[in-house]
């Protein structure tokens, strides 16, 4: 078994170079823990393969504890697991493991290992479980990577579109870089789904995030709550959702279910949720959340929508990249009750969604929105992203930008 995970994962396409691998490089010197948790399929092992060519084949042990031949192996069998791999590839410093979550205890075995000087690359489709158990055994002895799919950038490289000058766009190339914008809301980042598209690949992704990573890891009794609950966040990306509203609606007896239902979720990668920004931490906990999916051709594929959602599908393609760089990230109600769509307060900016700023009730709409922003936050800059760049707006001494949503998806 060993050998056949070794060779196959030398004989693996390692596709286009994911962005994320400058920072696995980055963490090669330090002794630490790589860790890269994301959801199934994004591409992890692929990530890891890239790193491995880099670190070269005869440096490293390679493990796979998703295959189901690990099925009963438990942390205490790490010393013969360790003493059949030396027999089979000689002594080697480095570990690279898949789906380190499937094994109890996991963390042991890793750090008793560190102490003697190895150097572990794991991947893991758990958040929660990943957290929990770095916190407890590998505190400060970790790099923490999360992968998503592909971003819009790397969704043009696994297409072969030619690159973009976006200092010098044509007209036919501004025209061509928002069809590929459209094609990434309609089609997603996951990378099996994009290379065979024909397949019902999406699908059969949810299904075991649902029923392999959510109903039989946590023991759920009530498959049809939570599958129902998953259909309907999966249908209103970057909407709204108040927990009781949605206890009342599945008729569940307790607000805690919905609660660890959609915890559940985020864990397992499929979803996100996020809070509003006030300065008290109960109202924050309190008021309704905001949902986006992990991926919008999963959103296209499972939800439902009785019209196009391009809007939310492009909000929640910010947000995929705004949480790509930072945890930090809220949206805002202003004194007035209207919505901004997301304000980060390390950077004290503003950032507003809109499919086409030159509507004028639109403009007038999102403007008005800004501004009472503005002076509820004392925000310091605001950013306004639609289908074409403008100059910038002036309001009451803050400048407001404006930019094409597919350019600055690009420059992230």
């Amino acid at each position: 078994m060993l050998l056949e995970q070794y060779n196959v994962f030398l004989a693996r396409d390692t596709g286009i170079e994911r962005e994320r691998l400058r920072e696995v490089e980055q963490a090669a010197e330090a002794p630490h823990a790589v860790i890269i948790s994301g959801l199934r399929r994004a591409g992890k092992s692929t990530l890891l393969a890239q790193m491995a060519r880099k670190l070269g084949s005869a440096r490293y042990y390679y493990i796979n504890f998703e295959d189901d031949r690990f099925l009963g192996f438990q942390a205490d069998n790490t010393t013969y697991l360790y003493q059949l791999l030396v027999e089979l590839f000689g002594e080697r410093k480095i570990f690279v493991v898949d789906e380190i979550q499937n094994i109890a205890e996991w963390e042991r075995f890793v750090r008793r290992f560190m102490d003697m000087g190895f150097k572990f690359y794991i991947t893991g489709s758990n958040a929660s479980l990943l957290s929990k158990e770095l916190g407890s055994r590998l505190t400060g002895r970790y790099v923490a990577i999360d992968l998503f799919p592909f971003s819009f950038k790397e969704f043009l490289n696994f297409q072969n579109e030619p690159s973009f000058d976006l200092n010098r766009m044509t007209t036919a190339e501004t025209g061509r870089l928002e069809k590929n914008l459209l094609a990434y809301l309609h089609d997603g980042g996951v990378p099996d789904a994009l290379k065979y598209p024909k397949l019902p690949l999406l699908r059969t992704l949810y299904d075991d995030i649902l029923h392999r990573d959510i109903v039989t890891r946590y023991h759920i009794d009530t498959v049809s709550v939570i599958k129902e609950l998953a259909f309907f966040l999966m249908s209103n990306p970057a909407g709204l959702i108040s927990f009781n509203k949605i206890k009342e609606q599945l008729k569940v007896g307790s607000v805690n279910t919905i609660k660890n239902y959609i915890g559940y979720m985020e864990s397992s990668w499929l979803l996100f949720t996020l809070n509003v920004y006030d300065y008290s931490v109960k109202r924050q906990q309190i008021a309704p959340k905001k949902v986006y999916g992990i991926d919008p051709g999963m959103n296209n594929t499972i939800g439902l929508a009785f019209s196009p959602n391009t809007g939310r599908l492009l909000e929640n393609a910010v947000f995929l990249a705004l949480r790509r760089q930072t945890r930090d990230i809220y949206y805002y109600t202003t004194p007035n009750g209207y919505e901004v769509d997301f304000y980060l307060p390390a950077q004290r900016r503003l950032i507003q969604v809109t499919q086409d700023f030159r509507n004028p009730a639109t403009r007038k709409r999102e403007i008005r929105t800004l501004l009472d922003a503005l002076q509820g936050l004392h925000a310091t800059s605001a950013l306004v992203l639609s289908d074409a760049n403008e100059q910038p707006l002036e309001v009451n001494g803050v400048s407001i930008e404006v930019r094409s949503t597919a350019e600055w998806l690009l420059r992230q």
